[in-house]
């Protein structure tokens, strides 16, 4: 593989680009899906060889797990090495992290993946290299180099490479300041290697059968105008669409995931920028705030910013944000409102590994140091014990992310502790994504607003067909009823505790309770 690609990256002839992306037929794009995502920061999910560093054959070992939560897609942050903790800027876009492990244990992963019916997205942040990849490293001071062209330079004699943001290094966790460089994505030929290495990782024996293929990926801090420095623009029509046409030739169900770098509604990358899905930005921050009248706001922007046939990820926590569960200072009834909301609203769910147990990180302050993000990645909680074997404690030492961990033994949350306890979050997450995948109109039916009044109830109906969900939310601090519309129609059970028919407008709802109702 690495030879091809190689290949294609030296040849730096401008040979012909194509006909402009709106000449060429674009080819046949996966519809909306009603996929459910666990979104997996590889270094911290499981370790399988006892060095205390997440790997590839640690999430085999455990992809049972995820199908009996509830999942169908799993999302890796990168696997490429790099002198980052976290592998976003590669030094090898071709390879896997030897921490992970080999080729082989990565096309073991995604076979064994695909027997279990679960799909595979992975996260690509291309636009930028890490000193001591090749094309920076060979090409620095070296104008002549195969490499040279591929590196957005800002001196003559390729003495300084435009930077990532406004630094040309950037502080590891241990301490190095490490360098990090602009690929000068405005060459045909970078843009036609990238397309080449999609297609790998969509269809690694070029035979077209995609059985070791991903399913899709994840375009980190994408963007127009990289940074917003007025040099790589235009990036969506030269860049990715071109990109993004390749891969839905080879795999016309493959879906494209865009992390929009300004965090907003993302409408412009799902309409420019022509990908499938983005985050629920303000969504998220609307349910971390467990405030109605801003929920409302959000599902409304989406609802009207969003084109037909692309979708939204709801998700209440990344590995960039502070966990829900310190967000709502872990109180259990917030906790378990953010997951039915998160869960059951129109959009696609994402959980961040061990969100469903409660694990709890913030964000450190001080610097650009990624140390600063550690907390928020601590170790998948699998035992009571978290020095027990297979947890991946990699950043275990004299260092603040580990003397003031959030996360410690005995603490009740780990999937030890909370898989045979009926009222744990763990069994709550089960329960609702178990309900989801029964309930059509939850995955992919219409969505409408009730009671949008000044009160703390928050009512939402999905429908499909005659299929119909009512989810009723209690947002404030007193005991509540629902202001329902007299049409609402009846026929309601609780969805959650099978029983006597119910009459929604007549219960009464205690603080930061959620009912589940649905019709026969």
């Amino acid at each position: 593989m690495k030879a091809w690609i190689a290949a294609a990256c030296v040849a730096l002839a401008a040979a012909p680009s194509g006909a402009p992306a709106q000449d060429q037929p674009a080819p046949a794009r996966a519809a909306a899906g009603d996929e459910v995502f666990y979104h997996i920061f590889m270094r911290s999910f499981r370790d399988a060889n006892g060095d205390r560093q997440g790997d590839l054959r640690g999430l085999t070992g455990r992809l049972d797990y995820l199908v009996s939560l509830g999942v169908t897609s799993i999302l890796l942050t990168p696997l490429q090495p790099s002198p980052f903790y976290h592998n976003y800027f590669a030094t090898d876009f071709e390879g896997i992290d030897p921490d992970f492990g080999t080729m082989q244990d990565y096309l073991a992963f995604i076979r064994a993946a695909h027997q279990r019916g679960l799909k595979v997205y992975l996260d690509q942040e291309i636009q930028y290299v890490a000193e001591g990849h090749p094309w920076l490293t060979e090409a620095r001071g070296n104008p002549s180099s195969p490499y040279s062209r591929n590196i957005l330079w800002n001196r003559p004699g390729n003495l300084e490479p435009e930077p990532f943001l406004s630094y040309p290094a950037w502080e590891g966790y241990d301490g190095r300041y490490i360098g990090i460089a602009m690929v000068d994505m405005r060459r045909p030929e970078v843009r036609r290697y990238f397309e080449r290495l999609f297609l790998f990782w969509l269809d690694p024996h070029g035979d077209g059968s995609l059985r070791d293929g991903v399913d899709g990926f994840r375009i980190d801090h994408m963007m127009d105008d990289l940074d917003n420095k007025g040099r790589l623009t235009n990036l969506f029509a030269d860049f990715w669409q071109p990109i993004f046409r390749a891969v839905r030739a080879r795999n016309p169900r493959a879906r494209i995931i865009a992390e929009q770098a300004d965090w907003g509604y993302g409408d412009d990358w799902l309409r420019r920028g022509d990908a499938d899905l983005v985050f629920a930005f303000p969504l998220r921050g609307a349910l971390t705030h467990l405030d109605k009248r801003e929920i409302v706001t959000a599902l409304g922007e989406m609802a009207r910013r969003t084109p037909g046939g692309r979708s939204q990820i709801l998700f209440l926590e990344n590995h960039d944000t502070d966990r829900f569960m310190t967000l709502v200072d872990s109180d259990p009834a917030r906790a378990r409102m953010g997951a039915a909301l998160s869960l059951l609203l129109h959009g696609e769910p994402l959980l961040y590994y061990g969100q469903e147990l409660g694990m709890r990180g913030r964000t450190r302050e001080g610097g650009f140091s990624d140390g600063n993000h550690v907390p928020l990645r601590e170790a998948m909680r699998w035992a009571r014990d978290l020095e027990a074997p297979g947890s991946a404690i990699w950043y275990a030492g004299d260092r603040p992310w580990w003397t003031r961990r959030y996360n410690r033994s005995e603490d009740g949350v780990s999937v030890e502790e909370q898989a045979e306890a009926p009222d744990s979050l763990l069994n709550w997450y089960r329960t609702l994504l178990a309900l989801r995948a029964r309930r059509p109109e939850l995955r992919s039916g219409g969505q409408r607003v009730l009671c949008d009044d000044e009160t703390a109830m928050l009512c939402i109906v999905r429908e499909a067909g005659a299929a119909r969900t009512l989810v009723l939310a209690n947002l404030g601090p007193s005991p509540a009823r629902a202001r329902l519309p007299a049409d609402l129609g009846g026929g309601w059970t609780d969805l959650l505790h099978a029983g006597e028919a119910i009459e929604p407008a007549a219960l009464t709802l205690a603080p930061m309770e959620v009912r589940i109702l649905g019709t026969r």
